[in-house]
């Protein structure tokens, strides 16, 4: 996985990507492997990303407003915890 804020989107992401386009990218990354997996790299990619100062609460916030309409509750709740738990290193 690339750097964490390669995924952060407002209403476009960086260079003009939308977060339908970004989602895309995401999921062809992880294509084939379990949401366990996929949640082991996208935690460990963003613990190393804010342990190293490159991941900021803020961009964290921003993924999860980017991501969050397009989950369940469940799901929701789930990427809630983990921006939490985040936030905290």
């Amino acid at each position: 996985m690339r750097k964490f804020s390669d995924y952060e989107s407002n209403q476009t992401g960086q260079n003009g990507a939308t977060a339908e386009e970004l989602t895309k990218k995401i999921a062809s990354a992880y294509n084939g492997k379990s949401n366990a997996d996929m949640m082991r790299s996208i935690l460990a990619e963003a613990e190393r990303s804010k342990r190293a100062g490159t991941l900021s609460n803020e961009e964290i916030e921003n993924f999860y407003q980017t991501f969050s309409p397009m989950l369940d509750a469940t799901q929701r709740k789930r990427l809630r915890a983990v921006v939490e738990r985040l936030k905290k290193i």
